[in-house]
């Protein structure tokens, strides 16, 4: 017995010696550890690998989201994922500016609604909360996020069950203790949660609080402020979703971040009062028809490829994207096949129709 346990022990430390003598790869992205992940098959694309950022400096860790340092609890918990109103008379809206990303796609009638994605925050008011379409359901599951929402389309509910996403539903049981209305503000814009709220509701449905281990990341970070190799300025970006929706974002030299305008002004945070600004944007190109005589959208997201752009430090180069829904993997790749790697920052991503790529302009 003692042979053997001696036997053991040096498994053990020549195992742990052969792990330190390893090299450490000394490049600009951001260093990670890779970890086993499903794979899925596209062609001229790199298999995807699953990371985790083990990187910590003085209780704090880089945030999923943006790269940036935040509190070591919050880089390890899930995000919440929160549906929110984007037509006129609901903006501007209360506590958006702490998303980490905000993603924008058409809904019924040409207008937009935005869902943004949030790890470090502390907002007593976010809103108004609208509700929720099937395509972010599964927009909320790539960053296993937790998606919050007051309503839903009829394709919701089953896209919900199908991934088996964790949602805080204005329309369920835990509904007054996540959600609360404005009386001062006309119905159905007048929705609000709280950060507070938030965390009760998450509390009182026991979920699952950290990241799952096998997340695999959207694309990886640079260290340093990388300026995009392309011929192509893009100081001025008009995502024209429709006449009445079409943000324009304009680079500002001073700050090296786009802020974002609409309905002929500055869009900004009604909490703050300063405009919504973005380090990085990401228009993916998708396959997109209308579902019923409502009009409801659908996006082909289930298992697909695509194209669109990475925008950054005002140019703007081409990517490819791919997505397997089943295996919960959406990844970014540069023109060459690499996986994406984008800048330090707060990301805004637009899904839009690749049949009206041209309504996409730089100047």
């Amino acid at each position: 017995m003692k042979r053997l346990k001696v036997i053991a022990l040096v498994t053990v430390l020549t195992l742990a010696f052969a792990g330190c003598s390893k090299k450490v790869d000394n490049t600009k992205k951001q260093k990670s550890v890779t970890t086993e992940a499903p794979t899925i098959e596209a062609k001229g694309i790199k298999e995807p690998e699953a990371t985790q950022n083990t990187e910590i400096q003085d209780g704090k860790e880089r945030s999923k989201l943006t790269n940036e340092w935040i509190a070591a609890d919050k880089a390890a918990a899930r995000p919440y994922a929160v549906m929110l109103s984007n037509i006129k008379v609901a903006s501007p809206q209360s506590g958006i500016s702490q998303a980490g990303i905000i993603y924008e796609c058409l809904v019924e009638g040409g207008i937009t609604r935005l869902m943004g994605v949030f790890d470090e925050f502390d907002a007593e008011k976010i809103g108004s909360i609208r509700s929720a379409r099937h395509y972010y359901v599964s927009l909320a599951d790539e960053y296993d996020a937790i998606i919050c929402h007051y309503g839903q389309s009829k394709y919701t509910e089953p896209k919900i069950e199908e991934l088996g996403v964790d949602n805080l539903s204005g329309l369920s049981s835990v509904g007054t203790t996540v959600y609360e209305r404005d009386s001062s503000i006309k119905s159905p814009h007048n929705v609000f949660a709280s950060y507070d709220s938030i965390l009760k509701g998450t509390k009182k449905m026991k979920y699952r609080t950290e990241y799952r281990k096998n997340l695999v990341s959207h694309y990886n970070f640079y260290e340093e402020d990388t300026v995009p190799k392309s011929d192509t300025d893009a100081n001025t970006v008009n995502i024209e979703f429709s006449k009445a929706y079409s943000p324009v974002f304009s680079y500002d030299d001073a700050s090296k971040e786009y802020v974002r305008s609409q309905f002929g002004q500055e869009h900004v945070d009604k909490t703050t009062g300063k405009p919504l600004m973005f380090k990085n944007l990401i228009v993916q190109f998708v396959k997109e028809s209308t579902m019923d005589k409502v009009g409801r959208q659908d996006m082909d997201l289930a298992k697909a490829t695509g194209e669109g752009y990475y925008i950054s430090d005002g140019k703007a180069v081409k990517i490819k994207w791919k997505k397997n829904e089943s295996e919960k993997i959406m990844e970014y790749y540069d023109e060459s096949g690499e996986k994406l790697t984008v800048n330090t920052g707060k990301t805004y991503i637009a899904l839009f129709p690749e049949d009206k790529a041209s309504q996409i302009t730089f100047k």
